[in-house]
């Protein structure tokens, strides 16, 4: 790589690569069409984002990459990314967000300054590009970051116009920490020269330790509070299904005077940010999410991963689960468990090979459980 973009890298004590950005530089250098497949936390958006980077003319005021992501928390992250590493570089490269909920018409005027990077949702990066104001003949990459969220039925109209809006030979990345059948098909049709990128065997990081705890259904708030009161986490994140679920578990912390927030979509955008914000600052230490608001956000920090809702699938698990132990640091997953639940705990340990203890709280400690013997 160029040695400013290694001294940008150096400034944030990034001297060595991860295995996914080892496979992926030359590759994506090669302008070749990739998907990077890694667990959660291995360092996927730098593994793109560096090769383009080297890969955009600078001196060509032109919109050159178009990067693409579910949720906008996931495009804020990567968009900041890129602009700290432009700015830390000294690499004249300019990057726009793109996404809903914000002015248009602002939007159209940053698009005038011809930025080389834009970031955003398949809804309003779409929008302007079928309105003429987001160019796309200079386009020389499309990254679709999330793939097998972007790639499922709610997505796929918006991300393929996107890319036929595109030339033929621009280069095409996808990004996730699993692979569906259903985006395997639609990669097939769209780059059938694809190059498979895959690092880190483990489905789930070895440094998070999984438990679960068993209660009913409607103790399920409470035994939230005692947990987070027992194991004091600097930042811990709340999964759950419903918006109702969230604000109540909010409300609930708050009153016990636990700093909590609300990050599902039942919030508006501004919200959504000051969530995120504190959060990050530690000002939030608590922050309740559905799994599309968390996908891909790399939240430095998180101790503590609950389930108050159990994920139906072992993949969700570990989308969730992913959100703690990264960057070789420990994590804790700990879920929530009703009676009929508890068949999933064996499902995780089966299908993801992992050990899942069983506790439960006892003068306000986490106290393991052994498990019976059977004759």
């Amino acid at each position: 790589m160029p040695p400013e973009l290694v001294a940008a890298l150096g400034r944030r004590q990034i001297t060595e690569p991860t295995p996914i950005q080892t496979a992926a530089l030359p590759v994506l250098l090669d302008g070749k069409d990739a998907y990077l497949h890694a667990e959660t936390g291995t360092g996927k958006t730098l593994a793109y984002l560096l090769p383009l980077f080297c890969r955009t003319d600078s001196n060509l005021a032109a919109t050159q990459v178009v990067i693409l992501a579910p949720t906008h928390e996931l495009a804020i992250q990567i968009q900041r990314q890129a602009s700290e590493l432009a700015q830390d570089s000294g690499m004249a490269l300019r990057s726009v967000l793109l996404i809903g909920g914000t002015s248009t018409e602002r939007q159209i005027e940053k698009l005038k300054k011809k930025p080389h990077l834009v970031i955003g949702s398949p809804g309003r990066i779409g929008e302007l590009i079928a309105r003429g104001k987001l160019k796309t003949r200079d386009v020389r990459a499309v990254v679709t970051d999330e793939a097998d969220l972007l790639l499922g039925e709610e997505y796929l109209p918006s991300v393929l116009a996107i890319i036929r809006a595109t030339p033929p030979g621009r280069q095409l990345v996808f990004a996730s920490a699993t692979r569906e059948k259903h985006a395997s098909a639609a990669i097939g049709e769209l780059a059938p020269d694809l190059v498979m990128l895959k690092a880190g065997a483990a489905p789930v990081n070895a440094n998070i330790e999984h438990l679960y705890l068993q209660c009913e259904e409607r103790d399920k708030p409470d035994e939230l509070r005692k947990l987070l009161h027992a194991l004091e986490p600097g930042r811990a994140l709340v999964f759950v299904h419903r918006n109702d679920m969230a604000e109540r578990v909010a409300a609930k912390l708050a009153h016990h005077h636990i700093p909590a927030a609300d990050l599902t979509a039942g919030n508006d955008k501004l919200l959504r940010k000051q969530a995120m914000d504190g959060f990050r600052s530690g000002a939030i230490r608590v922050l309740i999410a559905s799994d599309v608001a968390t996908r891909g956000l790399d939240i430095k920090g998180v101790d503590l991963v609950v389930n108050l809702d159990v994920p139906t699938l072992s993949k969700a698990y570990l989308h969730r689960t992913g959100r703690t132990g990264r960057a070789g640091a420990r994590g804790l997953a700990v879920s929530l468990v009703s009676d009929p639940e508890l068949r999933m705990m064996r499902r995780y340990q089966q299908e993801l090979d992992i050990a899942v203890q069983q506790v439960r709280l006892r003068g306000g400690q986490i106290v393991p459980i052994e498990p019976v013997k059977l004759a």
